[in-house]
């Protein structure tokens, strides 16, 4: 006779959903709260204790659930550092944390004297790249978390003209394949630093010399996760070639066009036009755009044998055959086609990211070459993009899949402690813990189930 197992002590009994959310909701408040330095909010204590462009964008969406007067200081604080050429900058540097605590540091930006030409502002240190645009749609939705008080601020009609500002620059100056995609001149510039995507591209640079700067990012994180020392050579030798051409546009020797970014400007044009039309101003400018972006976006990076959308190196002119989550982010974009649509969402849950059985979506191709489950942006599975993901499937109508999403992205990010990304398998937590964009979004998440649309 096969033994009976009796537990020693009776079960605990399931704690409500409703218990759970609150507990979840309070412990993303408290990293928001934590990671708040009086101006604008950190992606963390440790590992990037500055302000950070798209972060805060991130950031501000799930601040407005707090308070909305707290997530438009976020945005104003990062707009308030733009360059008169209309860039927003990628770091906004505070002053009172010491050099050695973040590199590349003030000191090696240089941007009040290196970026004089472009407009750089003389009182601010920053640095002299950007990264994706998002802010135009988290200014949108942090007007709609209390209409009154963003009138009674003059919110939006402060931020308009920096926010057409730095669209123009993205399609003016940073238009470099000349078909009005924007262009991104550092891996670090998408926000996917270490994807493989920028394996190719990225050959053609002689590292700087390694004896030239120290690694801060070694002193927070595990070098398993973080970038190879070889790859963050090219990095530093990227950066001080812009530095030292003034933060001049043109003949870069990467130059990439990437689909998240751009999708990323279309849906904050389309965001734009509601803030044009609240602040007095011609929305049809924004749509136009948008709808030239997008045009753009599909027949330039839309790969049907991919099944996603792919980079396109600017210098050799081909696309990078290279399978990243980047490729399926332009599902936010209204209007694609009902054949690309589709087959994003086969490629969504197919062999390369089977996200139906991972839950949250990997960085990387799970069949990928340079697939590795724990380093930054090759394999692990990240929160904003999920979040994002998660708006395009309920734009077009695939609300379980979204809500999928949506309780993987939760149960992460509960049991992870906020991490700033977690293994795609396992959930495990990998990188900096209580980092502000995942508990920024996981507010959002709880707060706003069903997911509004910018369109």
């Amino acid at each position: 006779m096969t033994a009976l197992l009796v537990p020693t002590r009776p079960l605990d009994p399931p704690v409500p959903a409703a218990a759970t959310d609150l507990t979840l909701r309070r412990g993303a408040a408290r990293v928001l709260l934590g990671n708040w330095t009086g101006a604008s909010t950190v992606p963390s204590r440790t590992l990037y204790p500055h302000q950070w462009s798209w972060d805060s964008a991130f950031i501000a969406i799930g601040l407005r659930h707090l308070s909305p007067r707290r997530a438009q200081r976020e945005l104003e604080t990062l707009l308030g550092a733009q360059w008169e050429d209309g860039r927003v900058p990628h770091i906004v540097f505070n002053p009172a944390v010491p050099l050695s605590a973040y590199f590349p540091s003030p000191d090696f930006w240089r941007s009040s004297h290196a970026g004089a030409t472009a407009g750089a502002p003389a009182g601010i240190e920053t640095s002299g790249i950007v990264q994706p645009p998002v802010h135009a749609l988290a200014a949108w939705l942090v007007h709609e978390a209390d209409p009154a008080e963003s009138v009674r601020r003059g919110f939006l009609a402060r931020m308009y003209p920096r926010l057409t500002a730095w669209h123009r620059y993205l399609t003016s100056a940073r238009n470099l394949g000349g078909a009005g995609l924007a262009a991104v001149v550092h891996p670090w510039e998408p926000g996917m630093d270490n994807s493989p995507c920028w394996d190719g591209p990225l050959s053609r640079i002689t590292p700087a010399d390694p004896a030239s700067f120290r690694r801060a990012d070694l002193d927070h994180g595990h070098a398993d996760d973080r970038p190879t020392d070889v790859d963050y050579g090219r990095y530093v030798q990227l950066a001080a070639d812009y530095r030292d051409a003034g933060y001049a546009d043109g003949g870069h020797t990467f130059a990439v066009e990437d689909p998240c970014v751009n999708a990323l400007l279309i849906v904050s044009e389309y965001a734009l036009a509601r803030i044009a039309q609240a602040a007095g101003a011609d929305p049809l400018v924004h749509e136009r755009r948008a709808q030239r972006l997008t045009a753009a976006l599909v027949s330039r990076l839309w790969d049907a044998e991919a099944g996603l959308f792919l980079c396109r190196d600017l210098v050799s002119g081909r696309l990078v055959q290279e399978r990243s989550v980047a490729g399926l982010v332009p599902l936010i974009v209204p209007g694609l086609p009902e054949d690309i649509v589709r087959t994003l969402l086969d490629t969504l849950d197919g062999p390369h990211f089977r996200a139906d059985d991972t839950g949250l979506v990997a960085s990387y191709a799970l069949s990928g070459h340079a697939f590795d489950r724990t380093r930054y942006w090759r394999g692990p599975a990240w929160f904003n993009t999920a979040w994002l993901i998660g708006r395009g499937l309920r734009l077009y109508g695939a609300a379980d899949r979204a809500e999928r999403l949506r309780a993987a992205f939760l149960s992460a990010a509960r049991t992870s402690g906020f991490a700033e990304y977690v293994d795609p398998f396992t959930g495990e937590g990998r990188g900096t813990r209580d980092f502000a964009w995942t508990a920024a979004l996981t507010l959002d998440l709880l707060a706003t189930p069903h997911l509004e649309t910018v369109r």
